[in-house]
C-alpha cells in the first residue's frame, strides 16, 4: 500500500511539473509605452514705457517729475497661475551727499483694483491664463518735488521681483495658494 501511495504522489508531482511547463509555453508578455508630460508654469516680468518701448534707464530725472515705467506680467508657461509681485525702492545717494535718505520721495502709482498687497507683496487677484498679461501693477515712478540738493546726482532704483504658482489643485484663490518660490 505504501508502494501505491508513493508511486500515485511521484506521478501527480510529475504531472504538475509537466503542466506548470505547459502553462509556460501558453502565457505571453506585452509592453506598453504611455508619455505622460507635465505641463509648466512659467513667466516673464515685462517692463514698458507709455509708448510701448522696454524700460531702460533713466538719466537727468528732476524733482516733480514722473518716469513712466510700466510693469505687467505675462504667463509664458502651459497652466494657469497664481502671480505675485514684490517690490523694493532703493536711493543711492551722490558721493559727498549726506543725510538719511526718505523713500516716500520715491512713489510708485499702485493699481489697487486688480491687485492686493498683503506683507510686503502686490497679489494679482486673478487666475493668469496661459499667454495672457496682467493688468499693470504701477504705470509711473513719481520723484516728489521736495526732493531738496541732497538728492542731486543720485541713484533711484525701483527692484521687481515677481512670482507664479500653480492655481491647479492649489487652493480656491490666490491667497490661499501654497508653492510660493523663495527669494
Amino acid at each position: 500500500m505504501k508502494k501505491k501511495l508513493f508511486s500515485l504522489a511521484v506521478i501527480c508531482i510529475c504531472l504538475s511539473v509537466v503542466s506548470a511547463g505547459t502553462l509556460a509555453y501558453y502565457t505571453a508578455n506585452e509592453t506598453a509605452h504611455n508619455v505622460i508630460t507635465s505641463g509648466n508654469v512659467d513667466i516673464e516680468l515685462l517692463e514698458t514705457t507709455d509708448d510701448g518701448t522696454a524700460f531702460a534707464n533713466v538719466t537727468g530725472v528732476m524733482p516733480g517729475t514722473d518716469v513712466s515705467k510700466i510693469v505687467r506680467v505675462k504667463n509664458i508657461g502651459s497652466n494657469d497661475a497664481y502671480i505675485r509681485v514684490q517690490v523694493e525702492k532703493a536711493i543711492q545717494l551722490a558721493a559727498g551727499q549726506t543725510g538719511e535718505v526718505d523713500l516716500n520721495l520715491l512713489t510708485l502709482d499702485y493699481n489697487n483694483t486688480d491687485w492686493t498687497e498683503r506683507e510686503g507683496y502686490y497679489y494679482y487677484n486673478k487666475v493668469l491664463a496661459p499667454k495672457a498679461t496682467t493688468e499693470p501693477l504701477f504705470t509711473k515712478v513719481a520723484f516728489s518735488d521736495a526732493m531738496g540738493n541732497m538728492y542731486q546726482n543720485s541713484t533711484a532704483s525701483v527692484y521687481v521681483y515677481a512670482q507664479a504658482t500653480q492655481t491647479a489643485n492649489n487652493g480656491e484663490n490666490v491667497f490661499e495658494a501654497n508653492g510660493w518660490p523663495t527669494v
